[in-house]
């Protein structure tokens, strides 16, 4: 833990331990995960809206 880390409350000492936690667990999971093959490039459309691709509608 850091110097100024310290300085906080417990309770905001244990939140900081647990999100530490989550994302290490997250970046884990990842990891394990099989990489797409074939898929699109950029971001996901569904997410993000994005349903053309370098000016053409797409469509799954």
């Amino acid at each position: 833990m850091s110097d100024d880390r310290k300085d906080l409350p417990p309770a905001a000492q244990r939140a900081l331990a647990e999100a530490e936690d989550r994302r290490r667990k997250a970046e884990a999971e990842a990891k394990e995960r099989p990489k797409e093959l074939g898929g699109r490039d950029g971001p996901d459309p569904a997410r993000y809206g994005d349903w053309e691709k370098k000016g053409i509608a797409i469509d799954f």
